[in-house]
């Protein structure tokens, strides 16, 4: 699976996942863990490019300051 190849660099592992979502009291098997995990990774990245986007769009008034 993807998320097995993605548990290196400072991300959470599918099992830390797993865990905290466990302790959370949901039910979930560590191939759900990983499956949230790509999703929430895909969403974080597209929310992060979608700001970018928005901040590049907008010119910078520097006569104002």
């Amino acid at each position: 699976m993807e998320h097995e190849k993605r548990t290196t660099g400072g991300r959470i592992s599918p099992e830390k996942a797993w865990n905290m979502l466990k302790s959370e009291g949901l039910d979930v098997t560590l191939e759900q863990a990983g499956e949230i995990l790509d999703f929430l990774r895909r969403l974080a990245n597209r929310t992060v490019a979608a700001y970018l986007n928005t901040k590049r769009i907008k010119p910078i008034d520097n006569e104002s300051k």
